[in-house]
């Protein structure tokens, strides 16, 4: 099926595609922060991949991934006309994302991706963030009963760490 609209036409309706700043992506994870009193986020960190969100204190980057722009296995389609540059498109998008994954992870961050038709079930998504954060927690505490301990041990020794 060719395009309903010309070459100019299209052109301009795609440079209207915002990037950030998302009503059905990123405006929405917002809410689900908010809804279910998830604190600590920030957004615009200049960040390696310009994750969509991080939280520092956890060294987590949350990135939200449009069905169509990143490929999604379920929702994720080809358009009919101009197939070959859109089969390249979406191989370097998902190609990116994996780069920045590893990334960051070779950073020590920890990294999320969180696809657009997950936002419809927010408790899911509020679940899936809070559970990385608490374990950022626990490993926090972990860390700091360790140091006491060690601190302790230092300090019954008579020796200074």
């Amino acid at each position: 099926m060719a395009d309903m609209f010309s070459p100019k036409q299209r052109s301009e309706i795609m440079s209207k595609v915002k990037g950030r700043e998302n009503k059905a992506t990123e405006l929405r994870l917002i809410r689900v922060f908010r809804e279910f009193g998830i604190r600590g986020w920030r957004r615009r960190a200049k960040v390696f991949g310009k994750p969509d969100f991080i939280f520092p204190a956890a060294r987590l980057a949350v990135f939200v991934d449009g069905c169509f722009w990143h490929g999604c296995p379920i929702h994720g389609s080809l358009p009919i006309s101009n197939r070959t540059f859109w089969v390249r498109k979406l191989s370097r998008n998902k190609l990116r994302d994996r780069v920045v994954r590893r990334k960051l992870k070779s950073l020590g961050w920890s990294v999320l991706r969180i696809w657009q038709h997950e936002l419809h079930e927010p408790a899911k998504v509020a679940h899936r963030v809070s559970k990385l954060l608490f374990r950022y927690s626990a490993m926090l505490k972990g860390r700091k009963e360790r140091s006491r301990t060690n601190r302790g041990h230092y300090t019954q020794l008579g020796l200074r760490k």
